[in-house]
């Protein structure tokens, strides 16, 4: 074979940034930082449910396409109890192996060749891959430090005659914004003026910061009907591996998800599907006030041993990454070398960014990790201080 064919859609995606710094930590015995991987299991009454779920055999085969009904009822439910709105868990939620697949799913299934999708920038990189496959073009509008608040008036510009939808994010990954009820109203305004759906990525909902508060674009007027919300399980229980996404969206949108969806993974798996459904309506609130509070301080541990190292940080309100700026050095170099210099994996933020110079000095850190971990690692960082003033 003279050459392996390949999709010319993809040729501009490499090997994923998360998967090669992860396995550059592996290598060097590094502390991951890069990859948003959490370090401890989920809550242990969710644990508990899917061994018993393995164990009673319940979902052990292919469970329904669309999901199974219990969690379809019980993600509706989750959905009710803390945002106040309501879904019809028969005919507008669809369960997802992960969010990504969703998102997957979504750009597949509500778009054709040549439409546009204005998204916010930085962005997580499977959006621009998924946006490729589906033969669409991508129209980033830049957020920019230190409040990555977003720019309206760019956001009016990037909408042509071709744009089909706005991707939106948040709470936002990578840096940790969170879009306010003011900052929602333009988009539900914009959406409206030109007809286009919305597809919101919500996976970090309840990871939230400070005074932050996650206000669903969908409970905005006019919303609902033309907003398909995106949610999962790995981050809020910090079973990442489990892969388990819904989808929330009225009838006709959700068909359209859920036609391309059927002929992706097919399903999600069984047994976490039912765990979930048996643990979503008797975890207490005090769960998701605890993890606030315990990612909030997390946050204020890795920021300060960053700013410690000599690097600019813009702290989070949302998520669990911080993005520092380091200055006049580039990020995919000092990213590069920071696992010899310090033994510490970060991500450089200029692999969100179509845009390379403005996310160039910029870094990513997760600190999803335990104390001790986190303590560790800005032990190590601290040596970067004098690298960091002298720009090498």
């Amino acid at each position: 074979m003279n050459e392996v064919p390949r999709n010319r859609r993809l040729l501009e995606f490499g090997t994923t940034v998360f998967s090669s710094m992860s396995a550059l930590a592996r290598e060097t015995g590094s502390i991951d930082l890069g990859q948003g991987l959490p370090d401890t299991g989920g809550p242990p009454l969710l644990l508990e449910a899917a061994a018993a779920a393995v164990r009673a055999g319940r979902g052990g085969q292919y469970p329904p396409d669309i999901g199974v009904p219990e969690l379809r009822g019980a993600v509706a439910r989750h959905r009710e109890r803390h945002h106040g709105i309501r879904y019809d868990p028969e005919e507008e939620v669809l369960v997802t192996a992960g969010a990504t697949e969703a998102i997957a799913a979504a750009m597949l299934g509500l778009l054709n060749a040549g439409d546009e999708v204005v998204m916010l920038e930085p962005y997580y990189d499977s959006y621009a891959a998924c946006i490729a496959l589906a033969g669409a073009k991508r129209v980033p509008v830049t957020m920019r430090p230190p409040d990555f608040r977003l720019d309206v008036p760019a956001l009016r510009r990037a909408v042509t005659p071709r744009t089909r939808l706005l991707l939106i994010n948040s709470p936002h990954n990578p840096t940790g914004a969170v879009l306010s009820r003011a900052e929602l109203g333009e988009i539900a305004a914009i959406a409206r003026e030109h007809d286009l759906v919305v597809v919101t990525d919500e996976v970090y909902e309840h990871l939230l910061h400070d005074d932050a508060e996650h206000v669903p674009l969908a409970t905005l007027p006019g919303m609902r009907e033309r907003t398909v919300s995106i949610c999962s399980a790995g981050k809020t229980f910090s079973v990442t591996g489990w892969r388990i996404g819904w989808v929330f969206a009225e009838p006709g949108l959700l068909g359209a998800v859920r036609a391309a969806k059927q002929f992706l993974t097919f399903v999600a798996p069984g047994p976490f599907q039912h765990a979930l459904a048996d643990v979503l309506d008797v975890l207490p609130d005090s769960y998701y006030r605890t993890l606030r509070t315990d990612l909030q301080r997390k946050r204020d541990l890795l920021s300060a041993g960053l700013e410690a190292a000599g690097l600019t940080v813009y702290r989070p309100r949302g998520a669990y990454f911080v993005t520092a700026d380091i200055g006049a050095r580039d990020g995919m170099a000092f990213c590069r070398e920071l696992p010899a210099a310090c033994g510490v994996v970060a991500i450089p933020s200029a692999v969100f960014y179509d845009d390379k110079a403005a996310g160039r000095s910029l870094v990513r850190f997760a600190f999803c990790k335990r104390d001790e971990v986190l303590t560790a690692a800005v032990d190590r960082l601290r040596s970067l201080r004098h690298r960091v003033r002298a720009g090498g």
